[in-house]
């Protein structure tokens, strides 16, 4: 079973390599390591890793909070966070980004694990109910129904939709629903239209099909 992927996104060196000891221990695979949240966008769109670990403060104009929302929305890669600030403003901004976890340090390898592996759980959960919830929208958007009040002239039968335009009722209901016609001529019209024909086959009762 190949290892879970994970890009490292810290400013510090040592933190890092704390983090490297640890998810080696652990038996994961660190895919990079950048310092800066351009590169770490750019590293995710590459490697494409099954999580990122992202520190809020970083080096360069963009933080962690604004790369995490970029690489969650581009590429939907699950994003936990590992920053020493637990300010009540960066939290609110941080829950925009709809992160997968949110670890404070100081923080020990238990603790990194268990994170790691409830993202990796909530991830494949919610990727699983996104498709479960498509798969119903397709069903729903196949489904038509005929409901309510259709204006039909009372000569032609024609039928008026929603735009005010008038259409043939087989039109309408082939719009409108998943029916489908076949035409056939019925015995009244057959009798009007074709009565040599009628008078030949009166006796059978048989409607004539053009199919």
């Amino acid at each position: 079973m190949p290892k879970v992927k994970i890009l490292v996104v810290e400013d510090s060196k040592d933190t890092f390599k704390l983090i490297q000891k640890h998810l080696k221990e652990l038996e994961y695979a660190v895919s990079s390591f950048v310092a800066s949240g351009e590169e770490a966008i750019k590293k995710a769109e590459e490697d494409m890793p099954d999580l990122v670990l992202m520190d809020i403060e970083l080096e360069g104009k963009m933080d962690g909070i604004e790369a995490a929302g970029v690489i969650r929305a581009r590429l939907d890669i699950p994003v936990v966070y590992l920053t020493a600030h637990s300010d009540e403003k960066i939290l609110e901004r941080a829950k925009l980004t709809e992160p997968f976890g949110y670890i404070l340090k100081p923080f020990k390898k238990g603790e990194l694990q268990s994170n790691i592996e409830m993202a990796l759980y909530k991830y494949k959960v919610e990727k699983k109910l996104k498709k479960t919830n498509q798969e119903l929208q397709d069903a729903l958007d196949k489904v038509k129904l005929l409901s309510g009040l259709i204006p039909i002239c009372a000569n032609c039968k024609d039928v008026r939709d929603d735009g005010g335009n008038w259409k043939q009722v087989e039109d309408y209901i082939q719009t409108h629903s998943e029916a489908q016609f076949s035409h056939g001529i019925c015995i009244k019209c057959t009798k009007e239209l074709y009565p040599e024909f009628y008078d030949k086959n009166k006796d059978t009762g048989k409607q004539q099909s053009n199919d």
